[in-house]
């Protein structure tokens, strides 16, 4: 689902979402528009309405929820 798509579902206007996170409307509206975004934008994106964000990466044998990407150890350090 796309973030406009979850916004209307959810009855949420843009102007209501930038009034959470203190931005204009207009700014909500690029937000929505992007096909690539930090993952800390998306996350106050979704508490914005209402809404818990959570990472999980899946493998064939096992779910890993991604509590905090910086936390994570750097596969390049060993």
């Amino acid at each position: 689902m796309e973030l406009a798509d979850l916004r209307r579902a959810l009855r949420l206007s843009q102007a209501e979402v930038g009034d959470a996170l203190q931005i204009r409307q207009g700014s909500v509206a690029k937000i929505e528009r992007r096909t690539d975004m930090h993952v800390s934008t998306l996350r106050r994106f979704i508490e914005a309405m209402g809404g818990e964000l959570e990472l999980v990466a899946r493998f064939p044998d096992q779910s890993i929820t991604i509590r905090n990407i910086a936390e994570l150890p750097d596969p390049g350090q060993a």
